[in-house]
């Protein structure tokens, strides 16, 4: 038996990312006469990992010598089991969100934009996938209460996540953890009519209620504008950065700046601006188009530069491209498909300029053991 439960050590929970023997569902493990005989408990009826689950422990067992054959039966964890799995996971601390503590290491980063349309949703998107092919575990909160979109560009439409009782799990793909409200309405076409204060507890709970895992980036792809949201992160999460993302009108620049503005107020810190729908070559004649001007993401920095006191860079200009629209209605992003597409380098090399930049460990207790 023990041997068995050795093997099963190794099989890791899908969505959980911890041992099923550490998370308590392997309630059944007995060897008779080389027929193991296996009984596990998912979290849920109808587990959508279930058919991964199986894979997974069938090669596991096939890896014990005395193993001939496999009797593998599922069954479902009562309340008591699932608070256990819930308290294991949450590393037995209370209801929080983790990007809030002290001793946070995740850069938590919002993408803004002053108005819509700019292509922020595409742009978060595709860097927080380019982030993740450097390494890094990343998230996204869609943020966007009423515009949500990130679903669709990740190609996650009509999924939904797992729920341990308060506790639910976020899809993933393209290496990309994803929650949006869209995924808690009973129909993708339902409208969101909430207001300030519940707008407010909305982006709390989807914070606190996920189980994000360790994350290195978490990215939240805010509504256009300057409304409740935006003034929400900074609060709810003191230490978020800001990422203002315009196009090259001086028009689109002359609003974007006004996130920052609230970005300032809060005292987040502002990363820097990003210019999307820039010039692009021109595919017969290769003379570069500026489809919509040229200027506005170096405008935008230079009004918040001058606000902070300090450079705010301009991170890149990411040149207009039809590769970058089909693959995001295809939940196939530019930087997975077509790699060598003007867009998807530019954003590329922002992804590795961001991962480059270590978080400051001021003020972040180390916990160094002193004895």
């Amino acid at each position: 038996m023990s041997q068995l439960f050795d093997a099963l050590s190794k099989v890791i929970d899908p969505e959980l990312r911890r041992s099923i023997t550490e998370l308590g569902m392997v309630e059944k493990a007995e060897l008779i006469n080389g027929r193991a005989e296996i009984k596990v408990l998912l979290t849920i009826a109808g587990c959508p990992m279930r058919e991964q689950l199986t894979n997974d422990i069938q090669k596991a067992l096939g890896e014990v010598r005395e193993v001939k054959e496999i009797a593998l039966e599922y069954g479902v964890m009562n309340e008591a089991q699932r608070e256990k799995v819930r308290d294991i996971v949450r590393g037995g601390k209370s209801k929080e969100i983790p990007f809030a503590r002290p001793d946070s290491l995740t850069r938590v980063i919002g993408i803004s934009s002053g108005k819509g349309g700019v292509g922020k949703s595409s742009l978060t998107t595709n860097l927080a996938i380019a982030v993740a092919k450097q390494g890094m575990n990343v998230g996204i909160l869609d943020a966007d209460v009423y515009g949500h979109s990130i679903p669709r560009l990740l190609g996650l439409i009509g999924q939904r996540p797992t729920a341990i009782d308060d506790m639910f799990i976020p899809l993933e793909n393209h290496g990309v953890k994803c929650v949006s409200m869209e995924m808690f309405k009973p129909d993708r076409s339902d409208a969101v009519a909430y207001r300030g204060p519940i707008l407010h507890k909305v982006l709390s709970q989807l914070l606190t209620d996920a189980f994000w895992g360790d994350l290195d980036f978490l990215f939240l792809d805010l509504p256009p504008g300057t409304g409740d949201l935006a003034i929400s992160l900074g609060q709810l999460i003191p230490g978020s950065e800001l990422i203002v993302v315009t196009t090259p009108q001086i028009a689109a620049a002359e609003v974007a700046e006004r996130s920052g503005r609230i970005a300032h107020q809060m005292k987040q810190q502002i990363v820097g601006v990003i210019e999307n729908m820039s010039a692009f070559p021109c595919p017969t004649c290769g003379e570069k188009i500026e489809l919509f001007g040229s200027g506005g993401g170096e405008a935008t920095a230079a009004r918040l530069s001058q606000l902070v006191g300090a450079e705010v860079p301009v991170l890149g200009n990411i040149p207009f491209s039809h590769a970058l629209r089909n693959g995001g209605d295809g939940g196939q992003p530019v930087v997975i498909t077509t790699n060598d597409d003007p867009a998807a380098v530019a954003i590329n090399e922002i992804a590795a300029n961001l991962t480059q930049r270590k978080r400051s460990l001021v003020g972040v207790p180390l916990k160094l053991n002193t004895n």
